[in-house]
């Protein structure tokens, strides 16, 4: 309750909220929403997490308080209007009282139509950050491998300078050539932005060495209990941890393109969607987040973050195919619960072999 409490607190008022506003269904709608924006969202947890616990007690907290706003007026409130008023070239209070009329994707002209008109779009950015962000990770050579059979060849594909950026631009092509005739290049703009939003920020994030250098000085014991305490050692300050303070939020926003964009198959009303995408699922995220890092969660169960990665993989090709074909929301939230369910009970046999000294091969873990 120390994590959640605030989470069931909020929880309850934005029912309350929604049953007033539109009775009884509107408060199922909410309560809809706020799962779905749940279950897409583990996997957007534990990347926080790891990249949180990299930060000082100052920058967790601007997370969690600033970062918050962020996540709630910013991308599932500001971030809709911002778009369908560019697309129908309206003033943001022509935008609001769009927002507010009725009106569904079938509808032409209204919000929740130029909304999913210029999903191509969205899709290409969201879903070639996060393919950058997956190929990245898994191109990355290290020690510990979830699917050995699949992680080692990724790893040696990573050996060639640029990879990611070759693969991820053919699958950007592809995915523009299947869309409908007139949003080839609108898409192709948008996918490059995409990628070149993520190497920018990720390039400052090396330039201010955004990692944390561990004390050199100090004994691996003393790190490791410092690191499970989540105190101490490597934690990113000034221009390090506001760097890595914008890269949480660039990947924070990426996450909820698809949550924003698939609760409209659910409703149109846009205060529906804030109560029930905002403060229901923005806030358990977040005390997601907070729990992995205070229980030290991450380092106890060392393949949630390749699971989390996994599942990140296949948000972003998932994104990548809704440009052209429709993908049931389900199928989204899904894919990412198995993934990090798989990779938690793959670690929990790990551990308990190590425990038991016996040697806990990955072909031993999965299959």
């Amino acid at each position: 309750m120390r994590t959640f409490g605030w989470s069931f607190g909020i929880t309850a008022v934005a029912l309350t909220v929604a049953f007033f506003y539109g009775g009884v269904e509107a408060l199922i709608l909410c309560a809809i929403l706020g799962v779905l924006e749940v279950s897409l969202s583990f996997d957007n947890a534990v990347v926080n997490a790891r990249i949180l616990e990299k930060m000082s007690a100052f920058w967790q907290t601007m997370f969690l308080t600033v970062g918050i706003l962020i996540a709630v007026l910013g991308m599932r409130i500001a971030f809709p209007l911002l778009i369908v008023g560019v697309t129908a070239n309206l003033n943001p209070i022509e935008a609001v009282q769009l927002a507010l009329e009725k009106g569904d994707i079938h509808t032409p002209g209204s919000y929740a139509y130029l909304l999913h008109d210029a999903h191509p779009q969205i899709a290409a950015f969201g879903g070639v950050f996060l393919l950058m962000l997956f190929l990245d990770f898994m191109f990355e050579e290290r020690e510990l491998h979830w699917l050995k059979w699949l992680e080692k060849p990724l790893a040696f594909i990573g050996r060639l300078h640029g990879a990611s950026i070759v693969i991820a631009l053919m699958i950007l092509v592809a995915s523009a050539a299947m869309v409908r005739p007139g949003k080839e290049i609108d898409v192709l703009i948008a996918g490059i932005l995409g990628m070149v939003t993520y190497l920018l920020v990720n390039g400052l994030g090396d330039l201010f060495n955004v990692d944390g250098d561990e004390d050199e000085h100090e004994s691996p014991e003393a790190a490791a209990l410092a690191k499970k305490n989540n105190k101490g050692v490597g934690k990113a300050v000034g221009k390090a941890a506001f760097m890595l303070f914008l890269y949480l939020e660039v990947i924070d926003a990426s996450f909820s393109f698809d949550g924003v964009i698939g609760a409209f198959a659910i409703t149109s009303d846009p205060i529906i969607i804030a109560l029930g995408l905002g403060l229901i699922g923005a806030i358990f995220v977040r005390s997601l987040t907070v729990f992995l890092v205070r229980e030290g969660t991450l380092d106890d169960y060392e393949y949630l973050d390749h699971g989390a990665h996994w599942a990140i993989g296949a948000l972003a090709i998932i994104l990548l195919l809704t440009i052209s074909i429709e993908i049931n929301e389900v199928i989204t939230g899904l894919i990412g619960v198995v993934f990090i369910g798989a990779a938690f009970l793959s670690s929990i046999v790990r551990n308990k072999r190590a425990a038991a000294g016996t040697p806990a091969t990955q072909d031993q873990l999965v299959g």
